[in-house]
């Protein structure tokens, strides 16, 4: 009996968290729709998840490229297949690899940052005074912020996509003796236009999820200095596992 208490209790717990996050992100997205609009507060988030993320990912994309050019030529060198190193690069990074470190990355760097800011105003009641001073905390604090994370990460992953193909351009070329014309022309011919709007898709989506993660984490978070470190560990957990599931179901919808 005990066995069936614990799991009636998780059930319930589970169901409640759900339920939680639903009437969470409905209220966030309505925020999103309906005026007033904080035009101040949008820009600055702008800022500091787009151009403050640059250097984090592209980075990240440019060094994933390279790797990628490097192990596919080790591996197709088995099959006489050299020649679509360019291809694998330019649409493993456009369509998957792209959106997900891009996703992963600022899911640590911004969903953090959103969590920590959040809970730490509402351990220190700058929440409550909002409401005091008839402010909406969702207009004001997660809609500006959610409708820039879903803004922002598709341009990120756009500029991620193209240092990751030069990443795989520089390694192609002068690493690995392929001609410069000849990978060029490899990349252009084999990638589509469903490839590259796939991974902008995704990246709309990852980037709503980190925003929606960040601001609900911190928004429910506990009181004190652990409450604080609990939303911010919550909020990248949670976001990164959700950018994974997500991608699997938007690859399915778009590719299969």
């Amino acid at each position: 009996m005990n066995l069936f208490g614990i799991i009636g209790r998780s059930t319930i717990n589970f169901l409640e968290v759900v339920g939680r996050i639903s009437i969470f992100t409905y209220k966030a997205v309505s925020s999103c729709a309906l005026p007033p609009y904080y035009f101040k507060i949008f820009l600055k988030q702008i800022v500091e998840i787009g151009y403050y993320s640059l250097p984090v990912v592209g980075l990240t994309t440019l060094f994933s490229g390279m790797v990628l050019a490097l192990q596919s030529h080790t591996g197709f060198t088995r099959f006489s297949a050299e020649g679509a190193v360019a291809t694998v690069v330019a649409l493993s990074l456009t369509r998957e690899l792209g959106p997900v470190l891009a996703g992963l990355m600022v899911s640590g760097r911004i969903g953090a940052s959103i969590a920590a800011e959040i809970s730490t105003m509402r351990v220190t009641e700058q929440i409550d005074a909002l409401k005091t001073l008839a402010t909406d905390p969702f207009k004001y604090l997660i809609a500006p912020r959610i409708v820039a994370s879903i803004l922002c990460l598709p341009a990120l992953v756009l500029v991620g996509d193209l240092i990751g193909i030069y990443g795989g351009y520089l390694v192609g070329v002068h690493k690995l003796g392929f001609n410069s014309t000849t990978y060029l022309d490899q990349t252009t011919i084999y990638l589509q236009p469903i490839d590259i709007i796939s991974g902008l898709v995704k990246a709309a989506v990852f980037g709503f999820l980190i925003a929606l993660m960040g601001c609900y984490h911190g928004y429910h978070s506990g009181r004190g200095a652990q409450g604080v470190g609990s939303a911010t560990t919550n909020a990248v957990v949670s976001s990164s596992i959700l950018i994974l599931i997500t991608n699997y179901i938007l690859t399915e919808l778009f590719f299969v």
